[in-house]
């Protein structure tokens, strides 16, 4: 009786949470499970072809295992036209048999190579796998006609990219021939105005204006584009263009220049020239400019003097100078108290974050005036003793 209990209340609880499994998603996990198919199968995506007499050409295959136990496969084909040369390739080279482990499956390809005098037209060339349990037959249409239409596609691998107007943006790009002959691409680009693009090798430098591109086959180039110093913060198009007889392909490319401060030290007005007196400072404004596209933050002046000088700047820092905007620092620059009077040059430096300028100021130095005072008392006492000796002297 107790068990009879127990199986009542397990058949009560199985109705209850039967509604809940399906609500849950039990139910739909069941439905993820791998359909009912099982066997071993020969297929290709492209099972009818169109080929020019002359050219080689291959056709992709595969043989397909879904949950059977592996099975050695002798590979053949049949129905090829005479003069044709047909192979059977797996890993790059010529095979003849196969085995697909379970659920997965196995690459191949078959190459075909057509004489230059073959006839137009249709031939079927049949492909098979045949083992202990499986014999498979895969026909393939293939016709022949003198001239098939180009056909290209363009894809770029990273098509947005950023940077500063001092970078130089470079695209990866993959040309692929779709036709059935071997082409070659001319290239081409289209930036915005001063804006500089040029095709090179994918690891090369050589510049390219065209490149082969096998039947079926694709080829990857790199597109360099140099924005001009001058080129503003914002958003850029580039359109990339490939084109070989009557096909064409485009691939629509796009960058974001971030702004660049670039600073330049100049005078007030424009005067890079002051003077000054030996051993004493003098004061001389330094005007700092941004003429770039973003702001230069945290500035430093420096700068060089000749041997023995001193100079200083207030303020020494400079926190921050808009685009197309300005701000003047005293520099005070002291020549040595024995330096003989002529021009020098001192060199004033700002640099912020990679960013610096320089620009030479010419001081001109004038000897103190108490050493020109010293100067004519030497000469007066020396006047003094040459007159004193004449006097004495010239009596006798």
């Amino acid at each position: 009786m107790r068990s009879g209990f127990i199986v009542a209340v397990a058949a009560a609880f199985a109705v209850l949470i039967a509604p809940l499994t399906t609500t849950f998603g039990l139910s739909a996990m069941a439905e993820d499970a791998p359909k009912d198919v099982r066997g071993i199968f020969l297929m290709s995506d492209y099972p009818a072809v169109t080929l020019r007499p002359g050219e080689t050409s291959t056709i992709s295959l595969r043989l397909q295992n879904y949950d059977m136990t592996p099975e050695r496969l002798g590979l053949s084909v049949t129905g090829v036209p005479v003069g044709w040369t047909a192979t059977l390739l797996g890993g790059g080279q010529p095979v003849a048999a196969a085995m697909p482990a379970a659920n997965s499956s196995v690459s191949l390809s078959l190459r075909l190579d057509v004489p230059k005098n073959a006839a137009m037209g249709t031939q079927t060339i049949t492909v098979a796998a045949q083992g202990n349990a499986s014999n498979l037959q895969l026909p393939i249409n293939v016709t022949l006609a003198k001239d098939l239409p180009a056909k290209l596609t363009l894809t770029p691998q990273l098509p947005d990219l950023r940077g500063t107007s001092k970078s130089s943006f470079e695209y990866q790009l993959g040309i692929k021939n779709d036709s059935g002959k071997k082409l070659t691409v001319s290239l081409s680009a289209q930036g915005p105005q001063n804006f500089d693009t040029s095709f090179t090798e994918q690891y090369g430098t050589q510049e390219l204006k065209a490149v082969p591109v096998d039947a079926g086959q694709s080829k990857d180039v790199k597109l360099k584009v140099t924005p001009p110093n001058t080129a503003a913060a914002g958003d850029y198009k580039i359109i990339a263009r490939v084109a070989a007889e009557d096909a064409s392909a485009t691939a629509d490319l796009a960058m974001t220049i971030t702004g660049q401060p670039k600073l330049e030290i100049s005078g007030r007005e424009g005067l890079v020239s002051t003077r000054a007196s030996a051993g004493k400072e003098s004061t001389v404004p330094v005007i700092v400019t941004n003429i770039g596209t973003a702001p230069a933050d945290d500035i430093q002046l420096t700068g060089s003097t000749p041997s023995g000088w001193k100079i200083t700047f207030d303020p020494k820092t400079v926190d921050r100078i808009a685009p197309n905007d300005n701000k003047e620092v005293q520099a005070s620059i002291t020549p040595t108290e024995k330096a003989i009077a002529g021009d020098y040059v001192t060199t004033v430096r700002a640099s912020a974050r990679g960013e610096s300028a320089s620009t030479n100021f010419r001081v001109t130095v004038t000897t103190s005036t108490m050493w020109g005072i010293a100067g004519v008392g030497i000469i007066g006492v020396a006047l003094l003793v040459m007159v004193g000796a004449v006097a004495r002297f010239g009596r006798r």
